[in-house]
């Protein structure tokens, strides 16, 4: 589908606008705003007649926070077999092993960031299964990527391993070593072990030698007894650690105790930890039995923590793979199903900050700006309320980037048919 409107060359002056009040920070829902933009940013004025966008919604550029690049798109040839978390683990790894050459897991990514590029997302983070020997293919290929990407999606890379292989020296401080270089984010995957915290206490001391900033899957599952995120948060204030922390899934949280799970979350709060929420996901593995309907959303308790001044966000997650069936790096589709999902209507209306400058504040990203002098990256859809945004995908959306409306024709699927065995 053709963009609703198509913008003239040279500079403008929008009129009639609406953006949510909590991005241009002013109370309030929806606030009516003129943009004018000229030589690539947002300016006062410009001599240029008025174009009337009829009350169309504008967003800063999007920033998707935790994403996985590498296993994107491996849906046609390592399908789950039965939409389990489990069976997912086993099929992601089997298929690693098998496939995932520096060409073909280059091929992906370039696919998927051409989508979401597309879709107006301007900042990515994304976690890279960093078991050796993947670690020396994947970590160069994101940096190549992140080159060629420079100037339209800024990227950050994570390294992702199980807790259980943080040691002092051996194949994660090699790995640890590996992410620095690139510039990137230390990370792992936190599960009960009898010595977790002393691994985490080794994990911290990694990044905090090498100056990194840390992202940590945590809890992803149903299971009431799974509370690393506790440990986490009690290692982070005994140890001092001072750089950023976010944690992503924590989805046990919703299945523990309220006394419990929010005993937890005064100790996220206290720790000062970033929580990003991945909810079509969550949805799609969690509370997943053959022949059995579900009996919750899979999603972390995101109000509970808003209420306690931990920042939150949301983000896109896996996507056509083994994790998640469906998805296109698509942070209105992001926002449409996490509203759903976790009941965001009716809550308050600083919600689309969990989407913009939340995940900015998190990652180190520069925050996403309508004022004056801010770069001219922007979202407008055709939609005039909450319940046009969320009714239908905007699939019409425009997507504006240094000033200049894209072309956001999405790659079609049959470029990744010769990655199929």
């Amino acid at each position: 589908m053709s963009d609703f409107l198509t913008l003239p060359p040279g500079p403008l002056r929008l009129v009639n606008l609406q953006t949510p009040a909590c991005l241009i920070g002013r109370p309030g829902d929806l606030m009516p705003v003129r943009i004018c933009i000229e030589n690539g940013r947002i300016v006062p004025d410009v001599a240029a007649a008025p174009i009337d966008m009829k009350g169309a919604m504008v967003f800063p550029a999007f920033i998707d926070m935790h994403t996985h690049l590498d296993k994107g798109h491996i849906w046609p040839r390592a399908p789950n077999p039965d939409g389990t978390f489990d069976a997912a683990l086993a099929t992601v790894e089997a298929d690693r092993r098998r496939h995932w050459s520096a060409g073909d897991v280059r091929a992906r990514m370039d696919f998927a960031l051409r989508c979401a590029w597309a879709h107006g997302t301007r900042a990515i983070r994304t976690h890279l299964d960093a078991l050796a020997p993947q670690d020396d293919i994947s970590f160069p290929v994101f940096t190549e990527m992140r080159a060629e990407w420079a100037g339209r999606i800024e990227m950050q890379a994570v390294c992702l391993v199980p807790v259980d292989i943080v040691e002092e020296g051996g194949p994660f401080a090699r790995t640890a070593t590996i992410t620095a270089r690139a510039g990137g984010v230390l990370g792992c995957v936190t599960f009960p072990i009898p010595d977790l915290r002393r691994r985490l206490r080794v994990f911290l001391d990694h990044a905090r030698r090498r100056g990194l900033p840390v992202d940590l899957h945590v809890d992803e599952t149903g299971d009431p007894s799974v509370a690393t995120l506790r440990v986490i948060a009690e290692t982070v204030l005994e140890t001092g650690f001072d750089a950023p922390v976010t944690v992503g899934h924590c989805c046990s949280l919703a299945t523990q105790p309220e006394a419990e799970a929010l005993r937890t979350l005064d100790l996220v709060a206290r720790a000062r930890l970033n929580v990003v929420s991945l909810p079509m996901c969550n949805m799609y593995l969690q509370d997943r039995t053959a022949h059995r309907t579900p009996r919750w959303r899979g999603v972390t308790l995101v109000h509970e923590m808003a209420a306690r001044g931990i920042n939150v966000s949301f983000a896109s997650d896996n996507t056509r793979d083994p994790f998640y069936a469906y998805g296109d790096l698509d942070m209105i589709e992001v926002m449409r199903e996490a509203t759903r999902i976790a009941h965001l209507d009716h809550a308050g209306t600083d919600w689309p900050a969990a989407f913009t400058l939340n995940p900015a504040r998190a990652c180190g990203f520069a925050a996403p700006s309508l004022a004056r002098g801010a770069p001219a990256d922007l979202v407008i859809t055709r939609a005039r309320s909450w319940s046009e945004l969320f009714a239908r995908p905007q699939s019409d959306r425009i997507v504006i980037r240094k000033g200049t409306q894209i072309d956001r024709s999405l790659p079609d699927y049959s470029e990744l048919d010769g990655l199929i065995p």
